[in-house]
């Protein structure tokens, strides 16, 4: 059995030494639900498909959430961990070392060794968050169990360096169609050439100067790239239709809507369309919220904003402060050489200690 009140490196090492592929999470949550349920006391367990989630009542005015999921991407190679000792110190390799399992040991540790708590506290351990949305265990959880989603404050696990990563920026994809005339390459002047005309759109691209919005005191920087051009019919055609794709990763006091109405204006004028394929909105830092403004605290003030998209928008879109806070460096997160200090697990553990002991 998982040992939950073992130094949390150690307990990190045994839960990435579990695969837990997405969509093979059973093994997992079985032995995260086996240890909950032995190893805490004044929890309510319970397992919604392969997540598990626990909670207490213990009637304190505040209640914090801790959430983390249990799955990772395929591994390569890199099963079971291993420890080296180098430039970084102490280290654990691994796939999930960084996302996420570092941080769900945390959380376990704490759910059972913290005796104290001055905030009621409730641990989700979820699965399918790096997969498709729709598949993503805590949008189960909204549907099915919105209770248990109820907090003041709830943090993700989610790699930051042990940094306090705050909200999260939206995203939004589109497709950028210009249409042309088909004709033979060598008649030219009979055609009209979409894949010419999208020289205008990377025109307005390469001139593009993102906008960075405080928040909170987390400052947010806008981006709007291409990420995929398509067009050509053959080697020897004018090619009538052509388009790129543009992702805008934006702030998030803009909504979807309000982001879709802006990437329209940076084209306007142009003789293209534009269809929207995808989109999600950010979450607002929520700093200013007592219980979080508490933990910023508790960390001496060490926040920033959260570039990346994450599941605090979630958390925010129904009316809850949320921020990303855990060991391992975001950009390592599914790399072959997925690796940990171990130093920022145990700081990571013993800020949150202090945290939710008052």
């Amino acid at each position: 059995m998982l040992d939950l009140r073992s130094d949390p490196i150690a307990l990190t090492a045994a839960l990435v030494d579990i695969p837990s592929e997405s969509r093979h999470e059973a093994r997992i949550a079985d032995e995260v639900e086996a240890a909950l349920r032995a190893q805490t006391s004044g929890f309510e367990i319970i397992r919604d498909g392969d997540a598990v989630l626990a909670r207490t009542q213990l009637g304190r005015p505040t209640r914090v959430l801790l959430a983390g999921h249990l799955d990772t991407v395929p591994p390569a190679g890199n099963l079971p961990s291993w420890s080296s000792t180098g430039e970084e110190g102490a280290v654990l390799h691994g796939c999930g070392t960084v996302d996420m399992k570092s941080g769900v040991a945390v959380f376990l540790h704490l759910a059972a060794t913290v005796t104290e708590l001055t905030h009621d506290l409730t641990c989700v351990f979820y699965d399918c968050e790096e997969i498709d949305a729709a598949a993503n265990g805590l949008g189960r959880m909204e549907r099915n169990l919105p209770d248990w989603l109820a907090a003041d404050l709830a943090i993700l696990g989610e790699p930051t360096a042990g940094y306090i990563e705050a909200g999260c920026q939206g995203t939004l994809r589109v497709v950028v169609t210009a249409a042309g005339t088909r004709a033979h390459s060598a008649r030219s002047w009979l055609g009209d050439n979409a894949i010419h005309k999208l020289g205008a759109v990377l025109d307005r691209l390469a001139a593009y100067q993102p906008r960075n919005i405080d928040i909170d005191g987390c400052v947010y920087r806008e981006g709007l790239s291409a990420v995929r051009i398509d067009g050509g019919v053959a080697g020897n055609v004018i090619p009538d239709a052509a388009s790129v794709t543009v992702n805008f990763r934006f702030a998030p006091d803009r909504t979807p809507e309000e982001a879709l109405t802006h990437v329209r204006e940076v084209f306007d004028g142009l003789h293209v369309t534009i269809e929207q394929t995808d989109g999600a909105a950010g979450a607002l830092p929520g700093l200013t919220a007592p219980a979080a403004a508490a933990l910023v605290a508790a960390a001496g003030g060490q926040v920033r904003a959260k570039y990346g998209w994450t599941d605090v928008s979630r958390f925010a879109a129904r009316g809850i402060p949320a921020v990303n806070y855990g060991p391992g460096d975001p950009n390592l997160a599914h790399c072959v050489d997925e690796r940990v200090p171990t130093a920022q697990i145990s700081a990571v553990a013993e800020l949150l200690r202090g945290f939710l002991s008052g």
